[in-house]
């Protein structure tokens, strides 16, 4: 499945559910609603058997649907479950480490960018994407401010894509791609109501159609 790619697209962060069963289910009921770029998984308190199995369910409905699955920090468990990517939470040498042992064979991007300086020290060792937020940070129905102006002022000056997360309002989004990032990040704004999942995905595309900028060639 090939994406609108002159626009703002859709990530999506799996909900912590205790079920891999469920998780699955409800992920993939979520990417029926429309295009997602990709899906990021988070171990949340996992062990790493448990993660995996976990990972194992999940990632062929990912990729089933045309997204990518991006594992959240454990580059063991993406190498087995055969994930398309890890994201990286921790800071510049983290990040700067995973691309060294992973990339390309593997999309490897991250977030911990707090800052204008830390978010140029990431995009140093040129990552696939910098995201810009927290994973948990959709406390408020609306994005972080500050994630949004971050967000901004790098789509403005720097080639390399930006994830900026949103809140958990599905409106949000357009605030998000209204910055000029290329993607923005939902996972309670899309998994608070399961049995509404692909509905929402399926409204929050069809707003970025009509009224998200359109991306330069």
């Amino acid at each position: 499945m090939t994406g609108p790619e002159d626009r703002c697209r859709l990530v999506l962060i799996v909900p912590d559910l205790a079920d891999a069963e469920e998780k699955a289910r409800i992920v993939g009921d979520a990417l029926r609603g429309g295009d997602v770029a990709s899906v990021i998984v988070p171990q949340y308190d996992l062990d790493d058997t448990a993660f995996q199995k976990h990972a194992e369910k999940l990632v062929p409905v990912i990729q089933g649907a045309g997204a990518a699955a991006l594992v959240v920090d454990n580059s063991r468990v993406a190498g087995r479950v055969k994930a398309d990517g890890l994201h990286i939470t921790g800071n510049a040498a983290a990040l700067a480490e995973a691309l060294e042992k992973h990339a390309p064979k593997l999309i490897v991007g991250g977030g911990n960018a707090m800052d204008r300086h830390h978010a140029l020290e990431m995009g140093e060792a040129q990552p696939d994407y910098i995201f810009f937020g927290r994973l948990d940070g959709d406390i408020k129905p609306e994005a972080h401010s500050k994630n949004l102006a971050l967000g901004e002022w790098w789509a403005s000056m720097v080639e390399i894509p930006a994830l900026v997360m949103g809140g958990n309002d599905p409106a949000s989004a357009l605030a998000v791609a209204e910055t000029g990032v290329e993607f923005v990040a939902l996972s309670k704004a899309v998994f608070a109501d399961p049995a509404q999942a692909a509905s929402v995905v399926a409204s929050v595309n069809a707003v970025l159609d009509e009224k998200a900028p359109r991306f330069e060639d």
